[in-house]
């Protein structure tokens, strides 16, 4: 069986879990069994799309109080660094392909001449 990448296998174990936790339902309708790490953290044991065992923890932070903007603007702010990230990871990635692609044609015209 080819093993499938850390990025994927991780992301995978995040999806079932806060597909679990974010269904509406009873606590104790939860498909899997969440057990108590500490007092800012539970635990649960999962198998992976390799087969592997791994352990997972869904903590809560609570952020500190600012005086400089109300809990919703710190969450709006955070969702927008966010956004903004992952938009530059994608136009990184685009432009990558783009020059990968220039340079295949490129060494293509070459072999050819």
């Amino acid at each position: 069986m080819p093993k499938i990448s850390k990025t994927a296998v991780d992301a995978g174990l995040r999806e079932c879990i806060f597909s679990d936790l974010l269904t509406a339902k009873p606590a104790d309708a939860y498909s899997y069994n969440y057990v108590k790490i500490n007092d800012r953290q539970y635990g649960i044991i999962l198998t992976d799309a390799n087969g592997v065992e791994r352990y997972c923890r869904v903590g809560v932070i609570v952020a500190e109080e600012r005086e400089d903007m109300t809990a919703r603007e710190l969450m709006a702010r955070e969702i927008d660094e966010y956004n903004a990230k992952q938009a530059s990871k994608a136009e990184k990635a685009r432009v990558r392909a783009e020059k990968a692609e220039k340079d295949k044609a490129k060494r293509e015209k070459e072999k050819e001449a």
